[in-house]
């Protein structure tokens, strides 16, 4: 199973848009520091994920989710979390 997941950095309130096979130990290594683009940015939340079973589709997901369209898509879907 592959993920694509959001992150939320409470420092700075700015978003990570990443991919991987193991959620829970990806999303421990971000708030440890262990993964140099976010280092500087934890701790995280979890805000939001989706489940493939293709990676390939996983990743294309992913960069999709990075773009402005899938930014605009996320704040439409979690419209209420980012109105608060």
């Amino acid at each position: 199973m592959q993920y694509v997941y959001v992150l939320q950095s409470k420092m700075d309130g700015g978003l990570y848009t990443g991919c991987t096979n193991n959620l829970k130990s990806r999303f421990i290594l971000h708030n440890a520091k262990k993964v140099d683009s976010t280092a500087k940015r934890t701790p995280f939340v979890l805000i939001y994920y989706e489940a493939y079973i293709n990676s390939h589709d996983a990743y294309n997901r992913e960069k999709y989710m990075k773009t402005q369209y899938g930014k605009n898509y996320l704040k439409k879907v979690l419209s209420n979390f980012f109105n608060q």
